[in-house]
């Protein structure tokens, strides 16, 4: 132990447990999705992220939005998401259950659940503490472009 382990209260300034049963949906929502949050500044004094919850009904799709400079992840619990993004959400790609989801800053997007009979449910992490959600007007195009969700190392099948 060190001196400044003495100077701090580890017991009210350490470790926060939040029932999944107490989150708080009074934050910044999105037609078409249900957001809960977990950890915020308010809530535990999170100084560098936001977490929480989002439910998507079967067959049922958010607006169009973003998050402003804030870095995204989405890990999808149950369900199918279906991402369209773009200045037009010409592009498309889906994610199942263990998947993980990452949106950069100003990317417009919008969820979809692909599935017409079961919920989406995913955790959702943000790189601030506050919950920013840019709420768009966007004509998306009939059709959008597949995309694989690869990364240089792992490389789509062809």
């Amino acid at each position: 132990m060190t001196d400044h382990d003495h100077l701090i209260d580890w017991k009210t300034h350490g470790v926060k447990v939040i029932p999944g049963d107490q989150l708080d949906p009074n934050t910044a929502q999105t037609l078409g999705m249900e957001r809960a949050t977990a950890i915020n500044f308010a809530r535990v004094g999170a100084q560098k992220l936001w977490a929480g919850t989002v439910k998507i009904q079967a067959n049922a799709k958010t607006g169009a939005h973003h998050h402003g400079a804030l870095e995204s992840v989405i890990y999808v619990i149950s369900g199918r998401a279906r991402m369209r993004w773009g200045e037009h959400l010409e592009y498309v790609a889906e994610a199942g259950p263990g998947d993980f989801i990452f949106v950069p800053p100003y990317v417009p997007h919008q969820e979809i659940n692909a599935s017409t009979d079961e919920a989406l449910d995913c955790v959702l992490v943000r790189s601030d503490n506050e919950a920013v959600v840019v709420n768009l007007d966007i004509d998306p195009v009939e059709r959008p472009e597949a995309v694989a969700w690869v990364d240089p190392i792992h490389k789509a099948a062809s």
